[in-house]
C-alpha cells in the first residue's frame, strides 16, 4: 500500500470502512438483518457502514439499523447518508430497549469509559446492567459484544501479552463493570443457548484518536510523555472493524472470549522517538518504565481472521502527517498511561 496521508475526514472516513473480501463472504452466509446498539462514538459509524457496504458490494438485501441517542449534531444525518437506517433513543430506557426489533444479528457497542470514576453508577449501568437487559431481549439473536483488555492483570512487558484462557483480574470499578458486561453476556447465552462472541479490544487506533495520537500530540506540543505505562498494544480501527464483523461468525454459547489488538508489543519511548524524528524535535519524558503493562495477545485472533492488514510503522507515517497538517482530533485522550484502572 502506498497511501502516504489522507487527504480529509472523507477519505479517512472510506478507508476505515472500506470491507474485504471475507467480510463480504461471511454477510453473505448468515442469515438475518443486522443492528448496533451503540452506533456512534469513535466506532459506531465506520463499523456499521462497513457492515452495510459489504452486504451492497455482495449483493445482499440486509437491513442494518443503527441504533442510539444521537446526542451530537450531525451523527443521525452520517448513518442515514450513507445507508443505515436509524432508531432514536436512550438504551438505558426499558420501554424503549424493549420496543427495538427483533434482529438475528446483534453488535453490542455500547459502553462507558471517560469519566467513569467521576460517575461510578451511571458507569456500572451502562457497562453490566444494560447488558443484562439486552441479553434478556434479544436471547433469540447472535450478539457479537464489545469488552475491553482492561479486564486483564497488568503482565510482564516480555511476556507477549494475556491470551484468553488468562483469568481476569479487574483493576478498578471500570474494569470491573466491564467484566459485569461480559458475565452478564455470559449468562444469557448459558440461559438461552444465545451464540455471543465477546471482544476484549485493546486498542484501536486511526489519526483523530488513540494511543498513538495521545504520544504524537505530546511530542509535538513539547509536553513530556508518561513512561509509567511503558509498552502498549494497537490495532488500525479498519483491521479492527474487519476482524469485529466477522468475529459473529465464531458466537457460540456458552460465550466465545476473543482479543483483538496487533501483534506488536510497542514501546511508548521508542514511538514517542519515532514521532521525534518525524516531527524534527526531540521528546520530553516523565518516569520511567515499569517492568509490566496492560498487554493482550491476538494470536487466536489471527488464526481466525489472518494479521492485520495494516503494520504500525505506516500508521505512525499517517499520524504523524495528520497531526502535523492540524487537521482535527477528537479530544478523547485514552489515558492509556493509567496503571491504577482509574479513568
Amino acid at each position: 500500500m502506498d497511501l502516504k496521508k489522507f487527504t480529509d475526514e472523507e477519505h479517512l472516513d472510506e478507508f476505515l470502512s472500506r470491507p474485504g473480501k471475507e467480510v463480504k463472504e461471511m454477510f453473505s452466509k448468515i442469515d438475518g438483518d443486522i443492528i448496533f446498539l451503540g452506533a456512534t462514538g469513535k466506532t459506531g459509524p465506520y463499523l456499521a457502514r462497513m457492515a452495510k457496504r459489504a452486504c451492497d458490494e455482495a449483493g445482499i438485501r440486509k437491513r442494518i439499523i443503527g441504533v442510539a441517542r444521537f446526542s451530537r449534531p450531525g451523527q443521525k444525518e452520517y448513518l442515514e447518508k450513507h445507508g443505515i437506517e436509524t432508531i432514536c433513543g436512550d438504551l438505558l430506557d426499558t420501554g424503549f430497549l424493549g420496543s427495538l426489533p427483533q434482529v438475528r444479528n446483534v453488535f453490542y457497542l455500547a459502553g462507558m469509559k471517560f469519566g467513569a470514576v467521576d460517575n461510578l453508577p451511571v458507569t456500572w449501568a451502562v457497562n453490566s446492567w444494560l447488558p443484562g437487559l439486552v441479553a434478556e431481549h434479544f436471547r433469540n439473536s447472535r450478539i457479537a459484544a464489545f469488552s475491553t483488555g482492561c479486564v486483564y492483570p497488568l503482565v510482564p512487558a516480555a511476556s507477549g501479552g494475556s491470551v484468553e484462557t488468562d483469568p481476569p483480574e479487574a483493576n478498578g470499578e471500570y474494569a470491573q463493570s466491564c467484566l459485569g458486561r461480559e458475565r452478564m453476556f455470559e449468562y444469557g447465552s448459558n440461559k438461552y443457548k444465545t451464540p455471543v462472541v465477546l471482544i476484549r479490544l485493546n486498542y484501536a487506533v486511526e489519526m483523530r484518536y488513540g494511543v498513538l495520537v495521545d504520544i504524537a500530540s505530546k511530542v509535538l506540543g513539547g509536553e513530556a510523555v508518561d513512561l509509567a505505562m511503558g509498552y502498549f498494544n494497537v490495532i488500525w480501527q479498519g483491521d479492527m472493524n474487519d476482524f469485529v464483523l466477522r468475529s459473529l461468525e465464531y458466537a457460540g454459547s456458552p460465550a466465545r472470549i476473543l482479543n483483538i489488538t496487533g501483534p506488536e508489543t510497542l514501546s511508548v519511548r521508542e514511538v514517542a522517538s519515532e514521532f521525534g524524528n518525524l516531527f524534527g524535535v526531540t521528546p520530553r519524558f516523565t518516569g520511567s518504565e515499569a517492568g509490566t503493562a496492560l498487554l493482550s495477545n491476538s494470536g487466536e485472533a489471527f488464526r481466525l481472521f489472518g494479521k492485520p492488514r495494516i503494520p504500525v510503522s505506516r500508521i505512525i507515517q499517517w499520524t504523524a502527517e495528520w497531526l502535523k497538517e492540524g487537521k482535527r482530533l477528537l479530544g478523547k485522550p485514552t489515558h492509556f498511561e493509567v496503571r491504577d484502572g482509574k479513568y
